[in-house]
């Protein structure tokens, strides 16, 4: 009986909405079944959370349009609120939204191919969620971007339409060369490459980075220091219809399906280069493009950043529970990015991930790996 609610909620979502369930949510409510049965046959006397009393991230098209203005409302005012930031440490960052971008910059290197990356993207988007709704009143929860229900024209989305009920639209074209995503896999040119000029962020100022910029455009050049000193410019978009196919429901299948451990999950999330597979996440990432979009550092300064990480944690969080009992508490890898030190220490359940005071307390990872446990309380629809 205690699945009922969750059967009315996922009918509710999507019949109130044009988008049409997909394979995905079909994963996805078996996910949030089996994540249900598990929390109450292994109950948590310590938590208060359950499955059915969570708060629910739910897909942007199915928002209504009230939803998203209040969504949109929030970002924006989190980039009027006063950096919390030590000038010593990012003399760039101008306002609130900037103290993510700056973290993010800082700890490229020890956040992407390795063990924490799946956990410090899930907590860095939990903590932009909480300072949209603690700092700027927002009473609603962070949605994701399904990649898969637009991957076959991205700009024919509710997502990048360019509507006021968006995260605004393309850039203006700019003829440009296409982008080089990965070593050996170059993505043809979007239509893109100029300021965005449609939509609620068309004023939206970036003020720190570029530091691996890969819109190849006049006047976007890498800073020569940290990528956190302040340098204010238009945000760019180059909308990719040649990334996103790598973001279908096929791909997206695969992974929850046929990965059947953390390691394979992960790395084939993240991609192969070398085999010129680039993955749901860089698939993503240069489904938007631009700057700084297209910046590894940097990307968190395009505010649908936080829609795409939503999706990746939702892959994730979908991965996890279609056998929570020996999918939850795994985490494998390296703590640093493979190539910058030699022979890193592989990644445990018990190391931190320390955002600094600015954005969240510090947690172990085995305390970020369940969505109804540690700091959480939510789950996906």
């Amino acid at each position: 009986m205690r699945l009922l609610p969750i059967i009315a909620a996922l009918s509710a979502t999507y019949t109130a909405s044009a988008i049409s369930i997909d394979r995905w949510d079909i994963l996805a409510a078996k996910a949030l079944a089996n994540q249900a049965i598990h929390h109450f046959s292994h109950p948590d006397p310590a938590s208060t959370c359950t499955p059915l009393t969570a708060a629910v991230r739910r897909e942007w098209g199915s928002l209504s349009k009230g939803e998203r203005k209040e969504y949109i409302d929030a970002v924006l005012c989190l980039a009027s609120k006063p950096s919390k930031s030590d000038p010593s440490f990012a003399p760039g960052a101008r306002n609130r939204f900037d103290d993510f971008v700056a973290i993010h910059i800082n700890q490229t290197f020890f956040i992407h191919a390795t063990g924490n990356f799946l956990t410090w993207h899930r907590y860095f988007t939990w903590a932009y969620e909480q300072a949209l709704r603690n700092e700027c009143g927002y009473t609603g929860y962070q949605p994701y971007w399904a990649w898969n229900k637009y991957a076959d024209d991205p700009l024919d989305s509710p997502i990048f339409d360019g509507s006021p009920y968006s995260m605004s639209g393309d850039g203006s074209f700019i003829p440009h060369n296409g982008t080089e995503a990965a070593p050996g896999i170059v993505l043809a040119p979007g239509n893109g490459g100029g300021c965005v000029d449609s939509g609620p962020f068309k004023d939206w100022t970036v003020n720190l980075g570029p530091l691996f910029p890969t819109l190849k455009v006049p006047g976007i050049v890498a800073q020569n220091g940290t990528g956190l000193e302040y340098n204010p410019r238009c945000l760019r978009r180059d909308i990719n219809k040649d990334a996103a196919k790598w973001t279908t429901t096929d791909h997206v299948l695969d992974l929850i399906v046929n990965q059947t451990t953390i390691t394979t999950f992960q790395n084939t999330m993240q991609g192969d280069f070398p085999n010129g597979f680039l993955g749901v996440h860089s698939g993503g990432h240069y489904t938007v493009g631009g700057d700084p979009g297209g910046d590894f550092f940097v990307s968190p300064g395009d505010p649908a950043f936080y829609l795409h990480h939503a999706a990746i944690d939702r892959a994730f969080w979908t991965w996890q529970n279609q056998d929570p009992s020996s999918r939850t508490y795994v985490v494998d890898g390296p703590t640093v990015l493979p190539g910058i030190v030699e022979n890193p220490p592989n990644a445990t359940l018990d190391d931190l991930v320390d955002m600094t005071s600015v954005l969240a307390a510090p947690v172990s990872i085995r305390d970020l790996l369940d969505t109804t446990g540690g700091p959480f309380c939510y789950v996906y629809l």
